[in-house]
């Protein structure tokens, strides 16, 4: 798990080499371990097609690195600024796998052609690895940042289709002059590029490595602005920077240093189409459980410590139950982490959001090392401003609580395993599903749809909020944007497959925001996340899985106020092939519990222990936000909170995000 940051020039100039350290500098927390540096001449400028190259790493490593030198030595100075370089490849380690100097990055294959740096973990490195091993290849590391170097000069690109794993890399071949951007299938790594007037390639694992490359020219994107405040998220590759994109997930860029060309290509998406084959719960849920026992072991490869989230539900529960099992077999104890909340000051049922309780009696019949934070309403304030920082632009949730639980895990292991991407499998949001078929084409479904998925803000009110700037979004229409998330046009005919229709919206959009959001809140604190729901063999097999496996009532629309997070216990319909099939491992308060999110008592601490720091963050004057949206909706739609008469706790969330995050970046 590591950093990357890059540039390459698509024209006839040579890149500033001024920013490059700087690039990396700006994350290191994301690797802590190692710093390289890569600067290449490709030689796709001259008629002579002659590369030279310069890898380095920086004083801070240099005990350990002694067959490079240092980018801040007075002779390599000189050599940079002798020589003209089109391409540089920079990297922060967070040692893992092979924590030895053999890591290093960026890293190339023996004859120094094909160079890579790579973020992220490749799970079935081994078994590739041996598969490569016996068609000739020979390794000098072992580390699966190798496997894919080999795996490319094998496969070519279409080697990206054999890992299985979390990654972003860039790559460069220099015999054939292409150089690539790459992400994984679900996005679980994150990767950020933007390409300048003059041409100029600039990438980055977080944005302010890109916004570290002085000549992007800071400006929000209004359009990303409407989307979040619709949606509490964004579902396009836009970000609150404008011109900056995120590299969507299941795809890459490729770009010829010949001709300058470049283009985008999907190699993966998911595919929620249930298989006839499975006729038998029982033996799906047999089924099931191996294929998640074998995520997670698989998962659990390291050279370093490793521990778990565990909270009250089933999806962090299983994979403590499979992974405890595995250390104790080892004769070691897995640790495991809670974040709990103070409710002194909470009303109703927000009372039932501590999950410390089960989260102990789970961790005591796991025999866990356990460790829990207490969380109070001030623990929001004091971390809002690292927590802007680190995020770089607000995403889906009030996601606070997992910054705190990523800095608790991170003081005891460098490897923690999450659950996401277990609801969005196995059907666990029901109230979220759309299940009529009455439609008589695509656009009355959609339109149906959007009418009835929850949103940030109404409409009605998206227009009143953007008075300000509502001139430059004549264009906008988030109903479309909604839209073209989906990738099929035909008309679904049974409630089976409009509820996976909303599998695939949910996966693609609020699963990708949790991605996002995990990983730039872990790597805030040198922590890596790992998600073993999302295991390639675990995914496909899910996707196949009937609903009628999933859900219980396929007919009945279930509708909920997600701002009211505690009325979700209404329901436990959902994820019941994933009870069945973890009944054995978990207790039965456990795997027949009623949904619960992982959420603090906000809506509380908003209008009491919370409302002044909310009324002096949001209600000050010549405040910069707004510029964009009017004060004094803003104003009327918080003190419809304070007043008790609409839960805008989610809203007022995303407004100090907002506010915080343009204080820092604009």
């Amino acid at each position: 798990m590591c950093g990357i940051a890059g540039v390459l020039s698509l024209n006839k100039n040579y890149i500033n080499l001024s920013y490059t350290k700087f690039m990396l500098d700006k994350i290191a927390h994301r690797g802590p371990d190692d710093a390289g540096y890569l600067y290449f001449q490709t030689g796709s400028k001259d008629k002579k097609n002659i590369s030279y190259y310069q890898n380095l790493t920086d004083n801070n490593f240099m005990s350990k690195e002694s067959r490079l030198q240092s980018i801040e030595s007075s002779s390599i100075q000189k050599k940079l600024k002798d020589n003209e370089f089109d391409l540089y490849m920079g990297h922060r380690r967070l040692s893992i796998l092979d924590v030895s100097i053999a890591g290093h990055q960026p890293m190339s294959d023996i004859s120094a052609n094909i160079w890579i740096s790579f973020n992220g973990e490749i799970f079935n490195f081994m078994e590739l690895k041996l598969e490569l091993q016996k068609l000739g290849y020979s390794f000098r590391s072992n580390t699966d940042t190798e496997v894919i170097i080999y795996s490319y000069i094998h496969w070519g690109i279409d080697c990206i289709n054999k890992f299985n794993g979390m990654f972003v890399f860039s790559l460069y071949d220099n015999l054939k002059k292409k150089f690539y951007l790459c992400r994984d299938r679900y996005g679980i790594k994150p990767v950020y590029y933007h390409i300048s007037n003059d041409k100029t390639f600039v990438y980055g694992s977080e944005i302010k490595s890109i916004l570290e490359y002085r000549f992007y020219q800071r400006q929000i994107d209004k359009d990303a602005l409407v989307e979040y405040f619709t949606f509490q998220n964004i579902f396009t590759n836009k970000t609150f920077h404008k011109n900056i994109q995120i590299l969507e997930a299941g795809n890459f860029l490729k770009i010829d240093l010949n001709t300058k060309d470049y283009k985008k290509i999907k190699y993966w998406d998911f595919d929620f189409n249930e298989s006839e084959k499975f006729k038998d719960q029982k033996e799906c849920a047999e089924e099931l459980n191996r294929l998640f026992s074998k995520a997670v072991k698989r998962q659990l490869i390291s050279d370093v410590s490793v521990g778990s989230y565990l909270s009250g539900g089933i999806d962090s529960s299983s994979i403590v139950s499979v992974a405890s099992n595995h250390f104790q077999k080892n004769k070691k104890s897995l640790k495991t982490f809670t974040i709990g909340f103070d409710l002194s000051s909470a009303s109703g049922l927000e009372l039932s959001f501590d999950e410390r309780e089960n989260a102990q009696l789970l961790a005591n019949k796991f025999k866990t090392d356990h460790y829990t934070m207490l969380l109070k309403s001030g623990d929001m304030e004091n971390c809002l401003s690292k927590f802007a920082y680190h995020l770089e632009e607000p995403r889906v949730g009030q996601s606070y609580p997992n910054f705190y639980a990523a800095k608790l895990a991170s003081k005891y292991v460098k490897v923690v395993l999450s659950g996401s991407g277990g609801d969005e499998l196995f059907a666990g949001y029901p109230w979220r599903y759309f299940r009529f078929t009455n439609n008589k084409n695509f656009d009355g479904y959609i339109d149906k749809y959007y009418k009835f998925w929850q949103r940030l803000i109404p409409n009605k009110e998206i227009n009143n909020l953007f008075s300000p700037i509502s001139s430059d979004l004549k264009n906008i229409w988030t109903r479309d944007i909604f839209k073209n998330v989906f990738k099929k046009s035909s008309l679904a005919q049974t409630p089976e497959e409009y509820i996976n229709q909303s599998l695939y919206f949910e996966a693609k959009t609020f699963l990708h925001g949790l991605l996002v959001v995990e990983d730039k809140l872990s790597m805030a604190h040198s922590l890596e996340t790992r998600v073993p729901f999302l295991d390639n063999e675990l995914v496909d097999f899910a996707q196949k899985i009937p609903i009628n496996f999933k859900l219980k009532e396929l007919n009945k629309m279930i509708t909920m106020d997600e701002n009211e997070i505690s009325k979700f216990n209404k329901t436990n319909d959902g994820k019941i092939i994933l009870r069945e099939s973890m009944k054995k491992y978990i207790p039965k308060n456990i795997y027949n519990a009623t949904k619960q999110g992982f959420s603090s008592p906000d809506g509380s601490w908003f209008k009491g222990k919370s409302i002044d720091f909310v009324k002096k963050k949001l209600f000050k004057e010549n405040t910069i936000i707004y510029e964009y949206i009017d004060k004094e909706v803003v104003k009327r739609l918080v003190n419809e909170h304070f007043d008790g008469k609409k839960n805008r706790r989610l809203l007022i969330w995303s407004f100090l995000n907002f506010q915080e995050w343009a204080e820092q970046y604009m």
